[in-house]
């Protein structure tokens, strides 16, 4: 009788040692909520993604392309928990990386359970941002049409010197010049560098037959003008703009990031430095609790 009273409690303990072994293995799972606001959709190509950083080391909090906010998404608590930061990324929508993408658009440090996300930290601080264009057409030899092309460079001294005062960027995102007609946004070009080229210097099919232009981003649109457009034109009443844009970049239209913008007055001289305004999303920002 008391082997068999010693066997059931031996059984009774392994039974309850292997319960407890399961719980302990079971990870406990809690909420992640994103509010977000200035977010677009970012097409078919590609997602946001969220990463929490728990000791130094991404991990992924899930994927969106929804931007209405706020959102939720279920994550280990304990992970959660232990994160000091969180971190906003562009993905493509397929993506064997496991890592976050260079396109970092916003990130901010837990204090407590609420983090604070900007993109001034992460993408670039355009407060003290400023520009400038003038209207010519420098890659053509008619002095006929100088207000269809715009150039971001200041000549009020008279010499060209930069257009625009803008932070360098990270890797993952370029600048790029726009010139929107009727409600049309068409690119000036891609760039890096103010003080440089845009990337489309030599392959634009808008510029003339005259050279490239100047060593400064801007375009001159002289030639196969998209529909509903006719070059040459006049970018007297067009608004210029300066957006920063992801790299890759699957979209023809604007980033939401636009630190510089400015409305051709009806009144503006050709080859005279007019200055930009602040434009209309300088910063993006949320919050993340847990």
């Amino acid at each position: 009788m008391i082997k068999k009273m010693f066997l059931a409690v031996l059984t009774l303990g392994m039974l309850t040692t292997s319960c407890s072994d399961d719980d302990d293995n079971v990870s406990s799972t809690t909420e992640l909520i994103l509010n977000l606001t200035g977010l677009e959709d970012l097409g078919d190509d590609f997602v946001y993604e969220g990463w929490i950083i728990v000791g130094g080391n991404p991990i992924s909090t899930g994927t969106f392309s929804s931007v209405s906010f706020p959102q939720s998404f279920t994550v280990n608590a304990e992970q959660l928990e232990s994160a000091t930061t969180f971190v906003l990324s562009i993905e493509p929508a397929v993506d064997s990386d496991p890592t976050p993408a260079a396109t970092k658009i916003l990130a901010g440090d837990f204090s407590g359970n609420l983090a604070s996300i900007s993109s001034n930290g992460i993408v670039g601080d355009f407060s003290a941002s400023t520009g400038s264009y003038i209207l010519a057409t420098p890659t053509d030899s008619d002095n006929m049409n100088e207000e269809s092309g715009v150039w971001f460079l200041d000549n009020s001294s008279g010499s060209a010197v930069d257009g625009l005062n803008l932070p360098v960027l990270p890797n993952g995102w370029k600048y790029e010049g726009w010139a929107v007609m009727n409600g049309m946004p068409i690119s000036t070009g891609t760039f890096t560098d103010v003080s440089d080229f845009d990337e489309n210097a030599m392959s634009s099919s808008f510029k003339g037959n005259a050279g490239d232009g100047p060593a400064y981003p801007g375009e001159d649109y002289l030639q196969n003008a998209p529909a509903g457009l006719t070059f040459p034109t006049d970018l007297r009443g067009a608004t210029i703009v300066i957006s920063v844009e992801p790299s890759p970049d699957n979209s023809t239209a604007p980033f939401t990031l636009k630190p510089l913008a400015h409305m051709v007055p009806a009144a503006a001289m050709t080859h005279t430095t007019i200055a930009m305004g602040t434009g209309p999303v300088a910063s993006l920002t949320g919050t993340v609790t847990r």
